[in-house]
């Protein structure tokens, strides 16, 4: 299992609108998440720098495979229709990246 961390900014005056969302995120964008071995999945919210940190738990082998069978999902695809005008990525983000992967530094059980 690996633990990570992304990071991507919001726009304020859609915080509202994001939070609304994530509070009944459809069941078949959960449905991939989890046949992509994605588990513990959390998105923390922090005002007023406008930044989300998401946090999960990978339980596969492949993660870029599992990575586009999630992009592939056309339920997906619709739901990122109305999560990316919420979103800001970070200029800093790596190349092809839309939240900007974090490097673990601590862990403690």
């Amino acid at each position: 299992m690996q633990r990570m961390g992304m990071m991507i900014g919001i726009v304020p005056e859609k915080i509202a609108e994001y939070k609304a969302l994530h509070a009944a995120v459809w069941p078949a964008v959960l449905a991939r998440l989890a046949e992509a071995n994605v588990r513990n999945y959390t998105i923390f919210l922090r005002e007023p720098e406008n930044v989300m940190f998401g946090y999960w738990e990978y339980h596969g082998t492949d993660f870029e495979a599992d990575m586009r069978h999630i992009a592939a999902d056309p339920e997906t695809q619709r739901w990122w229709t109305f999560c990316s005008p919420c979103q800001a990525p970070l200029a800093s983000r790596a190349e092809g990246e839309h939240w900007a992967m974090m490097e673990p530094v601590f862990h403690m059980d």
